[in-house]
């Protein structure tokens, strides 16, 4: 008889010729405060990282130092250029600057006034979680504008790291936007990813896919927890 041919199950790779993007939340931000805003640049809010966010991000780098990266982005915003910092050193990279994956526009909600809001529950941050907008925000960026940038953001760096991987240290708001976009999803869909977090899309043609969401296994609290 014959041998028959097996088809065996294989791990993912990504396919010849994809971009694989690791997207890295900053570490946590100073703790806002209503008599102290946070300082503004370009009109968004700019807080430096907390003491543990400090601590996230070198262990951001011992886990992705052990990676193959081929390039290190972070936005205008120092909380990511801070984050990207260990893993710079580590790797002996430079930091590259991605300006359309800066944070979402909040507009009146600027200076660290969203967590407050938030916080308190306010009718429009209640509107904000319902109609998955950020735009229900006065002055905030539009929610199409805020897509496309990031849409367009994506792109553009997968067309300059055919083929590779590069870390992206970036914002909240931006991942939630990016997946969302891969997974033809709710736009809110991927919101909340922790601080120091690492999320993965993979680019190929113009197609998306998400192949990770909010990785923390390499921080303090990223053990699994027990089924119940």
């Amino acid at each position: 008889m014959a041998e028959q041919t097996e088809y065996r199950q294989t791990p993912y790779l990504p396919p010849a010729g994809a971009a694989e993007l690791l997207l890295v939340r900053h570490g946590a931000s100073q703790a806002a405060r209503a008599d102290r805003p946070f300082p503004l640049v370009g009109g968004q809010g700019d807080p430096d990282l907390a003491s543990e966010g400090r601590e996230q991000a070198e262990r951001v780098a011992e886990r992705l130092g052990r990676e193959r990266i081929d390039a290190i982005y972070a936005t205008t915003l120092r909380r990511t250029a801070l984050t990207a910092e260990p893993l710079a050193r580590r790797l002996g990279l430079d930091i590259r600057v991605e300006e359309g994956l800066r944070e979402v526009h909040l507009g009146e909600w600027e200076g660290g006034l969203l967590r407050r809001m938030v916080a308190e529950n306010h009718p429009l941050a209640q509107r904000l979680w319902t109609e998955e907008r950020w735009d229900v925000i006065p002055g905030a960026e539009e929610h199409e504008a805020f897509r496309e940038r990031v849409r367009a953001s994506i792109d553009r760096l997968a067309r300059n790291h055919a083929g590779g991987r590069v870390a992206v240290f970036t914002h909240g708001g931006v991942i939630g936007q990016a997946l969302a976009l891969a997974a033809g999803s709710r736009p809110f869909a991927f919101v909340g990813a922790d601080n120091c977090s690492i999320s993965r899309v993979v680019v190929l043609d113009g197609r998306w896919s998400v192949r990770g969401f909010n990785d923390i296994a390499h921080l303090p609290h990223g053990a699994p927890a027990p089924l119940t």
